[in-house]
């Protein structure tokens, strides 16, 4: 049996202009067996969604450090869920006050990581997250049936 790939977007949405650790954590996620699609810089909400529905990803992280992180992770969840799309976990990460950390929990973001965590974390977090994936499809990506 082949295990089947988790497939990650990292998106960078909004005017933030730093994407050094968003490029740091695709490295490590793609290193781990990951297929990993980066979206590059300044891209709205709609380009993230629109790029994770047809690239049939299983997550998608955000990377925000300009602080509009209470706007933009919102506004991915809700795009995904009016698309059908509310199975594409989210997770994000970035300069994200602990007081935000439990907003956006509660709004549907899956976890948010802080800079200076190892990305073995997200890794082991990811892993887990997508364990059934990994070990329930057959040697084509088709899940067998039971």
């Amino acid at each position: 049996m082949v295990k089947a790939k988790i497939r990650i977007l990292i998106g960078k949405p909004g005017l933030d202009g730093h994407d050094r650790g968003a490029k740091i954590v695709a490295r490590a996620l793609r290193d781990a067996g990951m297929e990993v699609i980066y979206t590059g810089l300044h891209r709205s909400p709609e380009e993230i969604v629109e790029t994770a529905i047809q690239e049939d990803v299983d997550a998608i992280g955000l990377s925000i450090l300009s602080g509009a992180h209470m706007t933009l992770f919102p506004k991915v969840i809700a795009l995904l869920k009016a698309q059908g799309a509310e199975d594409i976990l989210v997770f994000g990460g970035g300069i994200i006050p602990d007081e935000d950390r439990e907003a956006l929990l509660a709004q549907g973001v899956a976890e948010v990581f802080v800079p200076g965590g190892a990305t073995q974390r997200t890794i082991a977090w990811l892993k887990e997250k997508f364990a059934e994936k990994q070990s329930s499809e057959g040697k084509e990506g088709i899940p067998q049936e039971a």
